[in-house]
């Protein structure tokens, strides 16, 4: 039973993130370093809210409850701002790499596309981002033990995975409009990817009671997957064409020869 949770909760926690990396990045060498540049770059902003938070709590007053819980909420706040700001320097560093990519290249136009560099880039923030937050409770899953065996909620693991799933996928689509709004100085959009990340982080207080936080997750991840369509240049007309395959365009683009 150990081995079916941790295999089923894995594959819902990343999944959709696997399949749209094999599809859609894999292929393409450039897109596959942007990805791990964007990985690497997330992990640099939880290792320095890492750094502050650890500070904070040794200085500290450990006895207090009140504090601690404080702190919590704090390096969550910090981590979020830390995440937000390193996005938006890899979003500077990318315009810098994309225009020294087109002066080298024989090509007229970009070799990627700063849209294709937003949903790069989100989704090995969610990867990263994911992988952290969900490693030890699937290690936990192996055994031994049984959740819920005290008392405490039975929908631990799997409630994990679907939260963990929703972060891997907000991220992706947080690229995507965050990148969209620096690029048409948008910064109230900017700014809307920064709170609803702070209200999906707030709402993980809310365990566990999963369903306080897991329904108003998706709800915003619904959100920001229209958003983030409708930022990419999408509409329910070439949805629709793409759907019954009758996009020429589309079909083109994604035969064209390598």
């Amino acid at each position: 039973m150990t081995a079916a949770v941790f295999f089923g909760c894995t594959f819902i926690a990343f999944g959709p993130a696997i399949a749209l990396f094999l599809f859609t990045i894999a292929r393409e060498p450039l897109r596959v370093i942007f990805l791990i540049a964007g990985a690497f770059f997330w992990l640099v902003s939880l290792l320095l809210a890492s750094l502050v938070w650890f500070i904070s709590v040794q200085i500290s007053n450990k006895d207090s409850a009140a504090q601690q819980k404080g702190l919590l909420i704090f390096g969550v706040v910090l981590s979020v701002l830390l995440q937000e700001t390193f996005r938006f320097a890899y979003y500077k560093l990318l315009k810098k790499a994309n225009e020294g990519l087109l002066t080298l290249s024989q090509e007229e136009t970009m070799p990627i596309s700063i849209r294709q560099l937003a949903y790069v880039s989100g989704l090995g923030f969610g990867f990263m981002s994911g992988a952290f937050s969900v490693v030890n409770i699937l290690a936990d899953s192996v055994g031994p033990g049984t959740i819920g065996i005290h008392g405490d909620s039975q929908h631990y693991f799997l409630s994990s995975a679907f939260m963990t799933m929703a972060i891997i996928l907000l991220h992706m689509f947080w690229g995507v409009i965050f990148f969209d709004g620096c690029e048409k100085r948008r910064w109230w959009a900017v700014a809307a990817v920064v709170g609803s990340h702070l209200v999906v982080s707030c709402l993980t207080f809310q365990n566990p009671e999963y369903v306080g936080s897991l329904v108003p997750t998706y709800v915003i991840l619904l959100v920001m997957a229209a958003w983030a369509f409708h930022a990419a240049g999408g509409s329910l007309r070439n949805l629709k064409l793409c759907l019954t395959c009758k996009d020429s365009d589309f079909l083109l683009a994604n035969h064209r020869p390598r």
